[in-house]
């Protein structure tokens, strides 16, 4: 199963404790980097959530956010309340005698004076976020890999097409090399009879047939166009795999080395067809190698 590296995923659920939310998103990566970001109360549940996704994704540059705003229950357990009444004195010391009577305090702006919050989350508060990040973790992580699985059917439509051009084109290469070599022997034949009937002499056979073979031998693709007809048979066994294991990597070295098998049969080829035939062939495993960056 082809499977994209671009996703998102979020779930959000509300309890006793407050409301928590995850948002997940991953990017083209060619190696698995996982950033888990979560309030600093909750900090010490980071690595948890980055084994879950280590266990759900293998590829990719992958950031995990999560977000908790407190029950006013929880909140008013973490209000300190000298430093509350330390900070209304502070504040209301600032304004003028005369419209102190007339002034408020915003709880907004009481909590974020320094000291009035305590951030530190008890060890009841971290046990339940454990288990609720837990599931919010699963269920964003499940809409993910459903967005990468949507967005790597596409992909496999491309890699499809383009293998099946390229085992054509290779086709057509292959018809073509042994009508190279007797071209050349027939070129080489006319060239020399040519010339040896101005100099009054006859061709030796022998020598002809020794020219050939070693321009048969020096321009043989066979062995090339019969690796890289294998390399195609791999690759689309990878395009049908359906284990749900990445494929991404072992698709980037497979176009490699069709890379290689079309670059040796380019030089080995003096025919200016089949070297049109592998022009194409090259600019297919580009675009291969193009769409393995985005496969997990």
């Amino acid at each position: 199963m082809i499977r994209s590296m671009t996703g998102f995923g979020a779930a959000a659920v509300e309890d006793s404790s407050g409301r928590y939310a995850i948002e997940i998103r991953s990017v083209n990566n060619k190696f698995f980097k996982v950033s888990v970001r979560l309030p600093e109360e909750l900090a010490v549940l980071e690595s948890d959530l980055e084994g879950m996704i280590g266990k759900r994704l293998r590829r990719g540059s992958v950031t995990v956010t999560g977000r908790f705003t407190p029950s006013s229950k929880v909140l008013a357990g973490r209000i300190n309340p000298d430093a509350a009444q330390a900070a209304v004195s502070e504040l209301l010391a600032a304004v003028p005698d005369e419209l102190r009577d007339r002034t408020t305090v915003e709880i907004g702006s009481l909590l974020s004076a320094p000291g009035v919050l305590q951030q530190e989350a008890d060890e009841d508060l971290v046990d339940q976020a454990r288990e609720v990040l837990s599931k919010l973790v699963t269920e964003a992580c499940d809409k993910l890999v459903d967005m990468r699985v949507r967005e790597g059917e596409t992909v496999h439509d491309d890699l499809a097409v383009f293998g099946r051009r390229m085992s054509e084109l290779l086709k057509v290469v292959a018809e073509r090399a042994p009508l190279v070599v007797e071209a050349y022997q027939e070129r080489l034949h006319a060239r020399v009879n040519a010339l040896l009937e101005e100099a009054g002499t006859k061709l030796d056979q022998g020598d002809l047939i020794r020219e050939v073979a070693i321009f048969a031998e020096r321009s043989d693709i066979a062995e090339e166009v019969n690796r890289l007809g294998g390399h195609l048979e791999q690759y689309s066994d990878l395009l049908a795999t359906d284990g749900g294991e990445p494929v991404g990597r072992t698709l980037d070295f497979l176009a490699q080395e069709m890379l290689r098998e079309a670059n040796t049969i380019a030089s080995k080829s003096a025919d200016v067809d089949i070297s049109r035939t592998v022009v194409e062939i090259k600019g297919l495993i580009d675009r291969i190698k193009e769409q393995a960056q985005n496969v997990e």
